[in-house]
């Protein structure tokens, strides 16, 4: 693991943690394992709520409207559901990705 933005909060022993996102209300949380060139959908789309992409294992590509982001493990990013946006593995290996869903601030 690497440790970089990592933190031992107080009171705790041999534990490291990293905050990856502090705000907002969340509607609901899902879990996916995005095989080589998985992903989706196939085209971008919206929607009233916020995402918020975690990546647990491997590599995630965040296709949106003008950009890409790319997400290595312990790594997040907050996709505006009003971007067009879709969500794909960027490795040869499996991919997790959590998402959590969220009321637009």
């Amino acid at each position: 693991m690497n440790n970089q933005e990592f933190i031992t909060p107080p009171n705790h022993v041999n534990f490291l943690a990293k905050k990856l996102y502090g705000e907002g209300k969340m509607i609901d949380v899902s879990i996916a394992h995005a095989e080589k060139d998985g992903g989706g959908p196939i085209q971008n789309h919206t929607h009233p709520h916020n995402h918020l992409f975690i990546v647990t294992k491997g590599e995630a590509k965040i296709m949106l409207e003008d950009k890409i982001v790319v997400l290595k493990e312990n790594q997040s990013f907050l996709v505006e559901g009003k971007i067009p946006h879709s969500c794909w593995n960027n490795i040869d290996e499996e991919t997790t990705i959590v998402g959590i869903s969220l009321m637009p601030q």
